[in-house]
Order: C-alpha cells, then structure tokens, then sequence
C-alpha cells in the first residue's frame, strides 16, 4: 500500500478504536495533571509545613521555587522519554511516566516536616518534584502525539484537544478532592494544615492503579508501526531533531512563537488568578476554589470548540490572537477583579497611600539558610501579603532608622509587626475579603474571560505541534519546546510574579512577565511559523519542512 493510500485510509476515521485512544490517553493525562497540580494548590500549607518560620512571604516563594523545580526539569524529560518514545514507542513510553509521577506524588503524602527533620524535608521535597517534573515531560507529548497520530487528518484538532482538556481537568479535580478534604466538616481547619493535606496525595495511588490498567489495553500507534515497518524511524533522534537543520530552526520558533506564549498565559489565567485571589485579594479558601472551579467548569468545553475550530480555519492564528488579546487586557481584567472581589481592599488603598523609605532592601527569590532579611524586607513582606500596594524612596538624609513608612498619615519608623498592624487596623485595614460584598457575577465573568484566553492557545497546540514535526522525530521534537514553554515560561510564573511584586510594591506588576511574553510570541509565531492544518503525519521530512511561512 502506498503512502498516499495509507493516509486515505486513516482519514476516513477509526470510529471506536479512536474514542478509545481518546479516552484511555486523557484518562491517564488528567491523573498526571492532578498529581502535579496538588503540590501548586497547596502551596501555602508547604510554606508553613516545609520550610522554616520567621517570613511569610519568603517561604512561599520558597513553596513557589520548589513548585517551579518541577516545571523547570520537565524539559529533560521531554528529552529522556522523547528519545525513547521516537525509539520505542509511544504507548510503553507514557506507561512509565505515569508509574514514576504516581509513586513520586503519594509519597509527597508521606514525607515528614520540617519541624521534624529540619532541612531534609524540602530536600526530600524538591526531589520528589524533580521526578515528576521529568515523568511530565515525557507525558504530554507521548499522549499529544498518540492520539494525534491515530486521528484522521480533519479531526486532528478536534481528537487532541480532549487532551488539551485534561491540565484543567486535572487542576479541576485537585480542588475539588482539597475542597472536600479541606471544607466536608470531618476535618477541622487545623487538622487539615497538620495532617489533613496528605490526604489527596495518599488517593492518588488508587488513581495511578486504574489509569495504568487502561493504558496496559492501548496498541501502539499505527503511524509509528508504519513508519518501524517502512524502516524510516531514526537512530538518533536528539540529534536530528536539535542538532540538524531545519528541524532545530523550527525547535526554537515553536518555543518562541508558541508555546512561550500559551504557557504564561495558561497560567495566568488559572494559577495566577487563584493565588491572586487568596493572597493578595484576601479571599478564603473554599469562596477561591470554588469561584475558580466554576470558571473551570464554564470554561473547559471551549478547548473543544476551539480544538474543532482550528481544523476548520487553522491552529496558529487562534493561539497568537489568544496571546494579543490576552496581553492588551491583563491590567484591566485584574483591576476590575479587585474592584469586584474585594472593594474594601481598594478603598482603602485609594484613602491610605502607602511609602516605604529604607536601606538594604534584599530581591529574594530562591530562599534558604543563606537568606538573611533586613527590616525593609519585613516591612515589604507584610505589606505585600496584605495586598498592598506601596511606593519605595530613599531615607532622608540624616535619617537613624532601617526604614520609614507611610500609611495614610500615620509614619512608623523601624519595623515592629505588632505596630504595623495596629496602624492598618486604625486605618480600616479589611484584614478578609468580605464574602458578602463579592460580586459573583461579574468575578465568574472575569475568571471565565481569562479561562477563554487559555483555551483559544491551548486548545489547538497539541495537534500545532504534533504536525509541525516529522514521524520518525515527533515525539522528541515537539515535547522540548512544549516543555520549555509551560514549564520555564509558564511554571515560573507564580514564583517570578511574586518576587516582582514584592520588590516593586505594585500589586499588579507581576503582570508585566506574561504580557511580555505573550506578545513576544505574538509576533515570533506571525512573521516566522506557518499553519499546519492538514498536514499528512505519514510525509517525509521535505513535504513538513517545505511549507511557505505565514499565518
């Protein structure tokens, strides 16, 4: 059978063999993201749990930095199991992801604190990560390319978002398991922080037992047992797919003119949105998990509808006008959640402006025993984790004091906690977000805006990617640009976002990073990728390569 012959046959379709491969692929990928996710929801109990006392928002950037480690590892996943999935195939590669990421995550449930081994613990912690970092990076582009390369050519988009929808499917359950966890009523809120938190990393070993019994049914695809058969596939694809051209030229124009963009703006749009709901917007747990969860369940089936609409008028241009529209309205979007989700918080912060006058003001990001805080890093601290805004001047000459600062008309010199907070209480400081003043309409509005964003550039990037790459070198190809998007990109977000907030003393500074970003990807992916819609899996590398640029 010929090669033009054999994509004729696949593209009439694969009817239940195809909704099984959906099925089986998702199933496992939404238990990878769940695994994953856990650590960045609870990361405010690690601060407290993991790492010393005595900063507040030094150990969250510390929860932060490790819940980062695992993003920035995924790239070398993508490059281990990358290789092996071009060499031995896609199904048994994405077995051993799921197998590492699940034991590395129930025993996260398992690992003592802090207060118990000392600095053991966050070691123990950031190697528990670092392995599900790298089974991730082997994860996503063996499920991507699997179901894509068992799709027929017009549902392409289609078949492969299912798989898109699996990261906020995964996130989805991670609330909904902490929420109940967390809000039931068998668990007290202490017993939750001391204990109670195990509780969903301990499940996830019954969810790792099914999802491995579902995937131990699938076949291998059958492009790649074509290609085996063909004798086609590549001895050494590392090489070819970074070191020959075009195909490195094209490694880096994915990174840079796509999935760059769609990683800051996934996570803006669900990660970014929840901290800044809890942490800056003063907002408590179950109202934030369950305004996020309802724009996630609003939101999800729009990877579909966008899936289903980039095989009928192309993949790229969605996702870079995601990446527009998303930079022009950051600021706006996130001003007006402030105005509807805690008014308080902006009335005061409009009546009672705040300066802080000092020295040895310290850019902490990555924090440990080396770390030492000034008194206007304290004073920084506590006014950032009040949501605080704050404008940052020299001392006066002359002046004796580490630091000087300004709330409304009160000026405290030296930092003293108890004093701080005394003066903002005298102010009307709203130390919570007052749930009755929430306005839940025009929050779920906002938050859904931003999960739109996230699924006009996600919903297309599996099958982007899988056709912007070679079969004998896709699975390599397409997983490090991925990788490196969403998890350096994208998975820097929370940590690189609060550290800029914190040194800038804007509430919304942070913001600057996704836009950035967004924007860059904008205009790499308009002057210098072209649309793969409709691309045969089954061509030679001449055929992929050879396609004229433009959107």
């Amino acid at each position: 059978m010929s090669t033009a012959m054999q994509a004729k046959s696949m593209d009439r379709g694969l009817g239940g063999e195809e909704k099984k491969v959906i099925f089986a692929s998702s199933l496992g990928t939404v238990f990878e993201w769940y695994d994953f996710y856990l650590y960045a929801t609870l990361a405010p109990f690690f601060a407290a749990l993991f790492f010393p006392k005595g900063n507040d928002t030094a150990a969250l950037l510390s929860a932060f930095a490790t819940y980062a480690a695992g993003f920035l590892v995924r790239p070398f996943g993508a490059l281990v199991f990358g290789r092996v999935g071009d060499l031995v195939g896609r199904k048994y590669t994405f077995l051993v992801t799921i197998l590492v990421m699940g034991f590395s995550t129930f025993a996260v449930g398992l690992l003592p604190t802090y207060t118990t081994i000392g600095w053991a613990a966050p070691i123990l912690l950031v190697s528990l990560r670092l392995l599900q970092g790298l089974a991730l990076g082997g994860e996503y582009g063996g499920a991507a390319t699997y179901v894509a390369e068992h799709a027929p050519a017009d549902r392409r988009g289609y078949d492969t978002s299912w798989i898109q929808t699996t990261a906020t499917l995964g996130f989805f359950l991670s609330l909904a398991v902490i929420g109940f966890c967390r809000f039931s009523g068998w668990l007290t809120s202490a017993e939750f922080a001391e204990w109670g938190w195990r509780l969903p990393f301990l499940v996830s070993l019954i969810l790792l037992i099914f999802s491995v019994y579902i995937r131990l049914k699938l076949n291998e695809s059958p492009v790649f047992k074509r290609m085996k058969a063909e004798g086609k596939g590549s001895s050494a694809p590392l090489t070819d797919s970074f070191l020959k051209y075009p195909n490195n030229k094209y490694v880096l124009l994915a990174l840079l003119g796509a999935t760059a963009g769609q990683g800051v703006v996934w996570y803006t749009g669900q990660f970014y949105a929840l901290f800044f709901l809890t942490i800056t917007l003063k907002v408590d747990g179950q109202t934030a998990y369950t305004l996020i969860a309802l724009s996630l369940l609003f939101g999800t089936p729009f990877f579909i509808v966008f899936g289903w609409l980039s095989d009928r008028i192309g993949r790229l241009k969605i996702i870079l006008l995601g990446c527009v529209i998303a930079a022009v309205t950051y600021f706006p979007l996130f001003g007006a959640l402030t105005h509807y989700v805690n008014p308080g918080l902006e009335a005061f912060a409009a009546k009672n402006p705040i300066t802080v006058q000092a020295k040895e003001c310290n850019f902490h990001i990555f924090v440990g025993p080396w770390s030492k805080f000034s008194e206007c890093d304290k004073a920084k601290d506590l006014l950032t984790k009040s949501g605080l805004s704050f404008k940052s001047t020299d001392l006066p000459a002359g002046a004796t004091d580490a630091v000087i600062t300004t709330i409304g008309n009160t000026e405290l010199k030296g930092y003293d906690e108890a004093k701080y907070r005394a003066a903002l209480k005298t102010a009307g400081y709203p130390a919570t977000a007052d749930k009755n003043a929430i306005n839940w309409t025009m929050t779920l509005l906002i938050l859904w805006i931003f999960l739109i964003y996230v699924t006009m550039v996600y919903g297309p990037i599996a099958a982007y990617l899988v056709e912007l790459f070679p079969t004998k070198i896709r699975y390599t190809s397409m997983s490090l640009p991925y990788h490196i998007g969403n998890g350096w990109f994208g998975g820097m977000l929370p940590l690189l976002a609060t550290a800029m907030v914190a040194a800038s003393g804007d509430i919304y500074y942070g913001l600057w990073y996704p836009i950035v970003v967004a924007l860059i990807t904008a205009v790499v992916g308009f002057m210098f990728l072209h649309e793969t819609r409709g691309t045969n899996l089954l061509a030679d590398d001449k055929h992929v390569y050879g396609r004229s640029p433009g959107v």
